[in-house]
């Protein structure tokens, strides 16, 4: 009976690995919507995962959507952001979404993003998270992303074939880090550019004005800004959470005096076995203790 046991044992572990991803994947195995061609740098949205010690997991999950004025993809924004996350019992996958440098504009990044969320909930069980339990983490025009997926979701099709599809995009919480948030008079001027153009027209600008588009519907948000911001104005944030308090939406808001925009964890790289947590910016304190509010972190 113990060697049964045993047997039984190890051929659950060897599905669950089979299960669990290591590396990054595509977010569709084959004709990805509205890809202009194949180069699987420019072309194929993706998403990383990095998972926290087993005895560690709390079992939620976020996804991270690098900044870089949707022309390009800050590293520092991303791994650095999951390696954090790892150390609190968080699950990170760090998207790989497509960029107007590459000739895409909207709605290609919503449709990453909200692929994304459906993606990991449609396998939340397989991989021993949870489904009610998956949040969205972004930095400038990552933030906008990030927004954007809080903003504009739905509860997906059940009768779809496809069977990540059939879950809902909505994300239970959403990490605003210096975001991008406005296509009005406070935007950051390349970050509208590559996402919807040049010239676009006065009603998509209105929809991507992701202040404009909160509902009572909208998950919880942590929101954080610095006075020090020259690149994207503080006002970006100050009026999201103000759409956050008017819909009756739970959130936590920071501005803080120091912080250049970019900055990320604080330093340069983040190595959680070197770094000193006393390097880290103070918004990464403030965020654990949010987290461990939400029911994500241990």
């Amino acid at each position: 009976m113990k060697l049964i046991a045993l047997i039984a044992t190890l051929l659950t572990l060897a599905t669950s690995l089979r299960a669990q991803p290591k590396d990054a994947f595509p977010l569709w195995a084959k004709d990805t919507p509205g890809a202009l061609g194949t180069d699987p740098v420019k072309d194929i949205p993706t998403l990383t995962p990095f998972y926290p010690a087993a005895d560690k997991a709390s079992g939620a999950a976020v996804l991270i959507c690098p900044g870089g004025g949707y022309g390009g993809l800050a590293s520092h924004e991303g791994r650095d952001y999951a390696l954090w996350l790892n150390q609190h019992g968080i699950a990170g996958f760090v998207l790989k979404y497509r960029l107007g440098s590459a000739g895409y504009r909207h709605p290609v990044m919503m449709g990453d993003v909200n692929r994304a969320v459906r993606y990991v909930r449609a396998n939340a069980m397989a991989w021993k998270l949870d489904p009610k339990r998956i949040g969205v983490m972004g930095s400038s025009a990552g933030g906008h992303l990030a927004s954007t997926a809080v903003t504009h979701f739905d509860a997906g099709k059940p009768d779809a074939a496809d069977t990540v599809e059939q879950a809902s995009s909505r994300p239970d919480l959403g990490i605003l880090c210096y975001p991008v948030i406005s296509m009005g008079p406070n935007t950051h001027q390349g970050s509208k550019n590559n996402l919807l153009g040049k010239e676009p027209a006065e009603e998509l600008v209105k929809l991507l004005s992701n202040e404009l588009q909160v509902t009572r519907n909208t998950p919880p948000c942590f929101v954080w800004h610095t006075w020090e911001d020259k690149a994207v104005k503080v006002e970006n944030s100050l009026d999201f959470a103000s759409a956050l308090q008017r819909n009756g939406v739970a959130f936590d808001l920071h501005v803080y005096q120091k912080g250049s925009h970019g900055i990320g964890l604080g330093v340069k790289a983040w190595d959680p076995d070197k770094t000193p947590v006393a390097d880290l910016h103070p918004w990464t304190k403030d965020l654990a203790v949010w987290l461990k509010v939400q029911g994500f972190a241990r």
